[in-house]
C-alpha cells in the first residue's frame, strides 16, 4: 500500500466524518455510510465496531492534534501575548488541516457516550486551562488588561472555531495568513490593526 492509498479504515473515518459534518452523527446511519463507501452494511462491521466507535476516533485524533501543536508553544520563554499569538495560530493550523473532523470534533462529541465523553470534558478542560494561564500571565505582567481569563478564552475560542464554517484550502488566505490575520485581530483589536 503506497502512503497515499488509505486503508479500508481509514476510508471508512473519512467518508463518516464527511458524512457527521454535513448531516450530523445523530442523522447519519451506517446503510449511508456503506451507500457512499459502495459496500454493504453488514460488512462494514468487520473494519469497525460501530458508528460510535468512528466518532470516538475522530474526536480523540483531534483533540490529541490540537494538545501536540499546543504544547509546542506553552513552554516557550516568550512573552504571554507572544505565547497568545502562538497559541491562536496553532489553533487555527489544526483546524484549517482538516475542516471535516474540525467541525466533527466541535459539533458532534456530544455524542459521545461514557466514558469517553468524560475523557473528551477532561481533554476540552485541560486544553483550555493552558489558554487561561497564558491570559493569566499576561494579566499579572500588565501586557493584558483584562480581568476574566474565563471569558477572553470563551471568546477567543469561540472566534476562532467558526473557522471550519468558511474555510477553504483553495481560498485567497493561506491557513498562515488566516492565523496571522485573526491573532492580530483578537489580541489587538479594530483600532491597533
Amino acid at each position: 500500500m503506497s502512503s497515499t492509498q488509505l486503508s479500508r479504515k481509514e476510508q471508512i473515518d473519512q467518508v463518516a466524518t464527511s458524512l457527521f459534518k454535513s448531516r450530523g452523527f445523530a442523522a447519519t446511519t451506517m446503510r449511508d455510510l456503506a451507500l457512499e463507501l459502495g459496500i454493504e452494511a453488514g460488512s462494514l462491521y468487520s473494519h469497525i465496531k460501530s458508528k460510535e466507535d468512528i466518532l470516538q476516533r475522530v474526536c480523540f485524533k483531534m483533540a490529541d492534534e490540537f494538545n501536540a501543536a499546543f504544547d509546542e508553544v506553552k513552554n516557550k520563554d516568550v512573552p504571554a501575548g507572544e505565547k497568545l499569538r502562538l497559541a491562536v495560530a496553532a489553533h487555527v493550523r489544526v483546524l484549517t488541516k482538516n475542516p471535516p473532523a474540525a467541525g466533527v470534533f466541535l459539533n458532534e462529541w456530544r455524542h459521545l457516550s461514557e466514558p469517553s465523553l468524560t475523557k473528551f470534558h477532561d481533554m476540552r478542560y485541560s486544553y483550555e486551562e493552558s489558554l487561561r494561564a497564558i491570559v493569566r500571565e499576561g494579566i499579572a505582567s500588565g501586557e493584558f488588561k483584562v480581568n476574566d481569563e474565563k471569558f477572553v478564552v470563551l471568546t477567543l475560542l469561540s472566534s476562532l472555531n467558526w473557522l471550519h464554517m468558511w474555510y477553504k484550502p483553495e481560498g485567497k488566505m493561506s491557513p498562515d495568513e488566516i492565523a496571522e490575520f485573526l491573532s492580530n485581530l483578537l489580541l489587538n483589536g479594530l483600532k491597533n490593526f
